[in-house]
């Protein structure tokens, strides 16, 4: 049995998609960050960055105590491995996919990360801030999508890149992006949207990012994006 500490923010829908795509056994407990759970002492001994998601096996695989794990990109491996789902097993097209999910965590998820920051949570419009995050997300939809020209999974068959990718592309409005605009990633989209898991861990989710409003307390804009911990 698998713990997955999660909240409904595109890294926790990585790991409740892969959950459901893998089949592995596992209970959800949900974390709410607009309350700062995040914070409790017994939360930041599983993850010290005080972030979702975090896990922890009751079962690992080398047979010893519980494992913990924090950083979703960590997590999609230490589960493709144990499990044996999400990564191909030919060496090159394991590094294939090991990039693109590293380019996701580095790149399309920090960027994305701040323009819907600024788009939808910032207490006052930032030109500047808005126009270089909306730019920098742009090239790298257009990464993604030149990736995508003539296959149908980014790293050539499914695999963890394409469960930490999406979630990423799912508020695009909140992005100031037009996915007709990138013809081959809304193929994939499209696709990545139809598959029973990808159903069935995104019922109930709210796509905030496709709200133009900003209807957060003082009290959680405090401790979500100022970091300040509940008295």
């Amino acid at each position: 049995m698998i713990d997955l500490y999660y909240a409904a923010t595109p890294n926790g829908l990585k790991m409740t998609m892969y959950m459901e795509e893998s089949g592995l056994d596992y209970r959800l407990i949900r974390v709410n960050i607009g309350k700062g759970e995040q914070f409790a002492p017994e939360y930041l001994r599983i993850s010290p960055n005080n972030k979702i998601p975090a896990l922890v096996d009751h079962a690992p695989a080398d047979g010893g105590p519980p494992l913990s794990m924090f950083e979703s990109g960590a997590m999609l491996q230490y589960l493709a491995d144990k499990s044996g789902f999400g990564l191909p097993r030919d060496p090159r097209a394991r590094l294939e996919a090991l990039q693109w999910l590293t380019w996701q965590v580095a790149g399309l998820g920090p960027m994305a990360g701040q323009i819907g920051h600024f788009n939808i949570y910032a207490p006052e419009t930032v030109p500047y801030a808005i126009d270089r995050y909306t730019r920098e997300t742009s090239r790298l939809y257009g990464v993604l999508d030149k990736q995508l020209q003539g296959r149908d999974f980014i790293a050539g068959e499914f695999s963890i890149a394409d469960i930490a990718c999406y979630p990423w592309i799912v508020p695009h409005e909140g992005h100031g992006q037009k996915l007709a605009d990138f013809p081959d990633l809304q193929r994939w989209f499209e696709a990545m949207r139809a598959r029973p898991a990808t159903v069935k861990a995104y019922v109930g989710v709210e796509n905030v990012y496709a709200r133009k409003e900003r209807n957060i307390s003082a009290e959680e804009r405090a401790i979500l994006f100022g970091q300040a911990r509940p008295v």
